[in-house]
């Protein structure tokens, strides 16, 4: 877990370069970049910047290119905005971001349409036996039961239609 001086140097950072990418650098290879997150070491010495490029393969080949060959001014800069003993090396990697959410979207519609088939089966289904498997026994034997061992006789025995106690013990 990153101290709170780590973070707020890296937010200070994803700033500081996220403005100058808008104001300072005037290189035509980069793109629309955006800085999604920096990283920072609990020493502060080096700082891994994630960024995303709009666009395909070519501009973001480029754009990368770009931030590489600025990487000595941006380095420059965020140690005079900084204001630190020792400005942190700079490390541009490209986030893999987008494609992983575009991955993930795909996969959840692919889990859509799944549910939907299925639940279309299952609404034109019918049950391969009966509709309940289960054995019930009838009222007569769970008071024959109840009486051969001692036990009380339930209450929902008798008012489904069952012999009375009185009648149970008749019989017996």
């Amino acid at each position: 877990m990153a101290s709170g001086r780590v973070r707020r140097v890296a937010d200070r950072i994803r700033v500081i370069v996220a403005e100058l990418l808008e104001f300072r650098i005037k290189d035509v290879r980069l793109g629309f970049v955006t800085i999604t997150d920096v990283r920072v070491t609990g020493d502060t010495q080096h700082a891994s910047i994630f960024y995303t490029v709009l666009g395909d393969d070519e501009q973001r080949l480029a754009s990368g290119a770009a931030l590489e060959s600025a990487r000595g001014m941006i380095r420059s800069e965020v140690g005079k905005q900084l204001g630190m003993r020792h400005t942190p090396t700079l490390e541009f990697i490209l986030d893999a971001l987008p494609e992983t959410a575009a991955h993930i979207e795909d996969l959840l519609a692919r889990a859509r349409r799944n549910d939907a088939e299925v639940a279309a089966a299952a609404a034109s289904a019918s049950y391969a036996g009966d509709a309940d498997p289960y054995k019930h026994p009838d009222t007569d034997e769970l008071v024959a039961d109840a009486l051969e061992s001692g036990g009380p006789v339930a209450a929902d025995t008798l008012e489904s239609g069952g012999p009375t106690a009185a009648e149970a013990d008749a019989r017996a």
